[in-house]
């Protein structure tokens, strides 16, 4: 979305008009929209904004739920902003430090400081972005007086040292600029920069939203780096500074699935349980326990050990599970060799086949078509190594 197409809808007539028009998910339905609108004599701007915007809507509900059919997007927007149950989490985090003013710097469309207002904070919300900030004031306004959204960059806006009971929120872009499509950028070049962010966060009450596959060198010391995951898929990576921080914690992985949550802590790394030969369970960590490097742990808590070195799988025999790992009852050892697997698999008559892989260069969507699966059965087939040796083991996954 461009400045005139926004302009265009930010308008009674423009809101009303998204407003009453139907989802619009396919390109079918893009394409009878626009003709439909066109024909109703509305103007190009218009219609380009309108049916963007109801498309955004329906992908946004993933993120937003109900509060999308009212919510303004741009694509990059969506792509970046921070699911609502998430943002709830890290709201509850400034909540619990007693802060009561959270500085929203480049505060996006708006998904982190919706989770602040919500639980009663003041928002100070700052983009550099001139349409984002727009949309996000937007997004905003149910809060009235309690959110403030200023166009400009966090070097400019941010907060200064007096007040005792202000935090800041950081997510520093880190794609190129941009409603539509972005690219990635090297942490060098995130906007604003690291090394200010973190100096800014040396010196106030801090989270900063960064991707889950920042170098873990990067990370200064003194912080909590908390790995969240949200309906498995590892989303983000946050340092808190100053009270934020949890005494006695530096590494955390946080699971989410719906409404439920758990949540791994440490002082330091853990250290990995020894390799030992496949049992009757292999256990496959949440990418957030991979990340926050907490595999020992849940190793220990499950009676497991490393099917292989430096690779993110656990084996037992004891009929354990847990959040943090996605587990599977060992049926079998295959062979390897894709003409020998795909006949094993026929007889077996599997013709449903989930395939997860680790430390071997397989493609699964190719794999899967190269053993021309047939019959009724379902199963996991999890391609690994142990040592130097590849191996195929069939499994059934277990469901809590």
């Amino acid at each position: 979305m461009d400045l005139t197409e926004l302009t265009a809808l930010l308008t009674p007539e423009g809101l009303r008009l998204l407003d009453s028009t139907d989802a619009v998910d396919s390109t079918e339905d893009v394409a009878r929209t626009v003709s439909r609108l066109r024909k109703a004599g509305h103007s190009p701007e218009l219609v380009s904004a309108v049916v963007g915007q109801a498309r955004l809507r329906v992908r946004a509900r993933a993120k937003f739920g109900d509060f999308a059919d009212r919510m303004l997007f741009t694509r990059a927007g969506l792509e970046q902003a921070t699911r609502l149950a998430v943002a709830a989490g890290h709201a509850g985090r400034f909540r619990a430090a007693g802060i009561t003013t959270v500085a929203d710097l480049g505060c996006g469309i708006g998904g982190d400081a919706l989770g602040f207002a919500a639980l009663g904070l003041r928002v100070d919300a700052v983009e550099a972005d001139e349409v984002t900030a727009a949309i996000a004031a937007y997004n905003l306004a149910p809060f009235g007086d309690a959110v403030t959204v200023r166009h400009g960059t966090a070097e400019a806006l941010a907060p200064g040292d007096a007040a005792s009971d202000v935090g800041v929120w950081l997510d520093p872009a880190r794609r190129t600029s941009g409603h539509s499509e972005t690219a990635r950028v090297r942490p060098e070049d995130y906007s604003p920069a690291l090394d200010w962010a973190f100096e800014l966060a040396a010196r106030l009450p801090t989270g900063i939203k960064l991707g889950p596959g920042l170098d873990r060198g990067m990370i200064p010391d003194g912080v909590e780096a908390q790995w969240v995951s949200a309906d498995g898929s590892t989303v983000e990576l946050v340092l808190w500074s100053g009270i934020l921080a949890r005494e006695g914690v530096r590494r955390a992985a946080l699971v989410l699935r719906g409404d439920a949550a758990w949540e791994l802590t440490s002082a330091t790394d853990a250290a990995d349980e020894p390799v030992r030969p496949l049992g009757a369970f292999v256990h496959e960590p949440d990418g957030s326990v991979i990340r926050a490097r907490l595999i020992g742990d849940v190793a220990r808590a499950l009676d497991a050990g490393m099917l292989s070195d430096q690779i993110a799988y656990l084996t037992s025999d004891a009929a354990l599970t847990s959040p943090f790992v996605a587990s599977f009852r060992v049926r079998e050892v295959l062979p390897t060799e894709v003409r020998a697997l795909s006949r094993a698999l026929r007889d077996r008559g599997i013709g449903r086949l989930e395939i997860k892989k680790r430390g071997v260069d397989i493609d699964p969507a190719a794999c899967r078509k190269q053993l021309k699966l047939r019959g009724d059965g379902s199963a996991t087939l999890i391609l690994t190594r142990v040592g130097s040796k590849r191996i195929a083991i069939l499994a059934d996954r277990v469901v809590e």
